[in-house]
Parts: C-alpha cells; structure tokens; sequence
C-alpha cells in the first residue's frame, strides 16, 4: 500500500476538478465556521487539500495557514491563492504532527474531512490541542460511521476498503461512530459546544470544541 502522500499526491488533480457533491451543506458548514472566526485571528487548517475552503474563509481572519501531507494538493493551493490575490493565507506540505512547536499560536484550528483518514488520531488530536491558545477552537467536519444503521454502500465499504487499500487504491479510514469521535476530542482537553449536521447525511457530524487550558 502507498503511504498516504504519495496516494493524495497521485489524486490531487483530480481531487481539485471534483465538484463538491452537497453544496448546500458546504456552504451551511462554511457560514457556521465563519460566525466563530474573528478578523484579528490566527487560524490553521490541518489537512486543507487543494485550499478551497481555506480560500473560502481566510477574509474572515488576519492570518491563515492551510497545511497538508501531500505537496501536490499544496501546490494546486498555493498557485490558487496567488491566482486569486490572496495575502493573507500561506500553505505548507506538512503532516498534522508536524505542527507540534509552534505551541500556543493559533486561536482555532480547522479540520474538515481529515479525522476519519488519520490512523493516529489521539496524537494527532495531541497535537492541535497543543498549538491552540488557551480557549482557541477546534473545529471539525468528518466522516462518521453509523454501524448497523449506515447506508448499504457504507457497510460493503468496510468489507472492499482492505482489498482496494492493498492495492494503493484507498487510503487508511478510521470506523468510527460519532459518539466515539467527540470522546476521543474531549480526552485531549476539548470541551464539546456544539454538534450538528447540514443537510440529510448524518454520517458526517461537524463539531466544535474549546481547548480547556
């Protein structure tokens, strides 16, 4: 199996054609995101892909940074944002883990669609309660699963995801339920204020924590 960025690296192109499947639903998480955001903060988003919702919010803070494991999605991010006259976010290849020593910088940390894809969840959680100020928000969006309850094409994924994983054609993904995401949050020094879903799919809850200490 690839590491996971050489598998985002051989997607990137075509991850950045993709049209966004539930737009109503991006655009609900994208207005809840912004009435937590504030012009004079720093804001950092771990796994931001090819930057599309980094350039979505980034006028709604002083600085941004969007970060992510695969150097192809950064550079589509980057001449995007150059592209468009952006100044105020910068992207850099990095892993969530890799932030760690730059402790107590930012005043939210963002992750949409990434939790469910790292296969070290608790560290990685370790690591942005670390660089979030005291009080600084965690805010996230990402698959969940729903057990017995989940749609047919969720349940066959559990049985076909080994085989296609094998074979470089899938990356890691976390099962988990969303009761089971939102302890794993709190166990880093996260407090729950708020859990929600846009649209119809229940399946990816977006949840918002303050770093306690």
């Amino acid at each position: 199996m690839k590491n996971a960025a050489q598998f985002w690296n051989g997607q990137a192109e075509k991850y950045a054609k993709k049209p966004i499947a539930n737009m109503q639903a991006y655009n609900a998480t994208l207005d809840r995101t912004r009435s937590y955001l504030a012009k004079d903060q720093y804001v950092l988003e771990v796994g931001c892909g090819t930057g599309a919702t980094a350039l979505q919010l980034c006028d709604s803070v002083q600085e941004y940074v969007g970060s992510d494991i695969s150097s192809g999605m950064i550079r589509i991010a980057s001449e995007t944002a150059f592209a468009r006259g952006a100044r105020n976010v910068a992207f850099k290849t990095a892993g969530v883990g890799d932030i760690v020593g730059t402790t107590n910088s930012f005043d939210a940390v963002l992750g949409f669609n990434l939790l469910h894809l790292l296969p070290r969840l608790d560290e990685d959680l370790r690591s942005i309660a670390s660089v979030l100020k005291p009080g600084g928000l965690f805010i996230s969006k990402t698959f969940c699963h729903l057990g017995p309850a989940a749609p047919l094409k969720y349940r066959l994924m559990k049985v076909v995801l080994p085989v296609m994983q094998l074979l470089g054609l899938a990356p890691f993904v976390q099962f988990q339920n969303e009761a089971e995401l939102k302890q794993r949050v709190a166990a880093q020094g996260f407090d729950i204020l708020e859990t929600r879903h846009f649209g119809t799919d229940v399946s990816v809850p977006f949840i918002v924590a303050r770093k306690v200490s």
